[in-house]
């Protein structure tokens, strides 16, 4: 047997499968939940080179685990908390994620507006403003609407300082602040709006979204408002050129030197996941946007988080390179006056950023495109069966060319793991 054969097999160690992963790019491995993979090398801390049934390829680390419960505890990994919870609500009881949001403009100014614009039918109502952070939105209402009582519930340890913004901005009669998750808490009534800023990266990411649907079935009243009430994701073919050479491309000749050997790593590294906090330029679209999931906010069951899928066919409108599809989300905020116009946030390309900006799935090649070709195909949002603020985006696309015999078409595939 070969020598470095043998070393690499004594050094192999096996892990199980969490859940499934449907490996779209080159040399990913596609495997199900329980299947037991052979890792070989972890070239990088998110992607690890593993066999399976005699079939050699990189896979997502976070989808395996070694099984014993005390090597999960030296990974870190804690399977009696799937949601992750410590993690999660630990990050906002700090101030970065908070200074993040508030100092993002078009977010905040929008529910602003929405208070003030509602203020009059604001007037003596009951809200619930869930997942309140340091209280923003609460103070809106208090100090614009006039409610009888908002509840403003924040789960993290930022409630303590919730509770001392509102007393210093004396709203300590209006605005109650309430510890706990959505799911455990206890109100002594029902409320007439409930109003969250819930939205993640590709609109669900970190499904705080469930959190928001349960606390509507449990506290919202019949006939009640629901903020945000409805949202879209919006997808749309791209060119992505400055990130393509900034990733894939430098690799061919730095300083006079191929590296091209390097650049199948460097496709695992930058473009197996998403790119979040992507500024998409108008201009790179090849195509017109199209809202290809869309969410009534009244009707939506955490049963239709578990798996969302829409098929798609744009048409190129002008020649130029496929390098991926960039996604962003828009919701509404219906109005409660009679005749009154909705507010709507947008994080797409053509409106003022926001923190969310936009996110870019790319290609594992770059293909070029004219003007007239067609990209078909579907997205599917698939929740993590285990870990529940995580889940896959799998893009398929099918191109057809008008230059080309009707039979002469491009077919690819390809998941993007997302996970915290």
């Amino acid at each position: 047997m070969d020598k470095g054969k043998e070393d690499e097999d004594a050094s192999a160690q096996e892990y199980v499968a969490r859940s499934d992963f449907t490996g779209g790019g080159t040399d990913q491995l596609t495997f199900s939940t329980g299947d037991k993979l052979m890792v070989h090398a972890k070239p990088t801390a998110e992607w690890w080179w593993a066999e399976l049934r005699g079939v050699v390829g990189y896979v997502p680390a976070s989808y395996l685990h070694r099984g014993a419960a005390e090597e999960e505890e030296e990974e870190g990994i804690s399977l009696e908390d799937p949601w992750q919870d410590e993690e999660y609500f630990g990050s906002y009881g700090t101030l970065r994620l908070h200074l993040e949001m508030l100092s993002d403009h078009s977010r905040t100014e929008t529910y602003r507006q929405v208070i003030l614009k509602n203020s009059a039918s604001l007037r003596n109502k009951v809200v619930m403003d869930l997942g309140c952070g340091t209280g923003i939105i609460s103070l809106f209402c208090a100090q614009l609407a006039k409610p009888s009582t908002v509840y403003a519930v924040e789960a993290s340890s930022m409630a303590d300082y919730t509770r001392q913004l509102v007393k210093q901005n004396a709203c300590e009669e209006v605005i109650t602040v309430l510890q706990g998750r959505a799911e455990e808490i206890e109100l002594p009534e029902q409320v007439d709006v409930l109003v969250s800023e819930w939205m993640g990266n590709c609109l669900l990411f970190e499904f705080m979204v469930e959190s928001v649907l349960l606390a509507r079935d449990r506290w919202l009243r019949e006939g009640g408002v629901m903020w945000p009430s409805s949202a879209s994701f919006t997808l749309v073919p791209c060119q992505a050129d400055g990130y393509y050479s900034e990733k894939m491309a430098f690799w061919e000749r730095p300083y006079g030197l191929d590296f091209t050997p390097l650049q199948s790593l460097a496709q695992q590294e930058f473009f197996a996941k998403p790119k979040f906090s992507h500024l998409m330029e108008p201009s790179d679209c090849l195509t017109a946007p199209q809202d290809v999931l869309s969410m009534d906010m009244y009707t939506l069951q955490v049963r239709d988080l578990e798996e969302m899928k829409s098929h798609f066919t744009f048409c190129v409108e002008k020649s130029g390179v496929f390098h991926g599809f960039t996604a962003w989300f828009t919701v509404h905020f219906e109005s409660l006056e009679a005749g009154g116009a909705p507010v709507e946030l947008n994080t797409g390309p053509n409106s003022e950023p926001t923190h969310w900006k936009q996110t870019l799935f790319m290609l594992d090649r770059p293909v070029r495109v004219s003007a007239g070709d067609s990209i078909s195909g579907s997205i599917v949002l698939q929740r993590n069966p285990i870990w529940r603020r995580h889940m896959t985006v799998t893009l398929h696309w099918n191109i057809k060319s008008i230059m080309e015999d009707t039979e002469n078409h491009q077919v690819g595939s390809k998941s993007f793991p997302m996970w915290r």
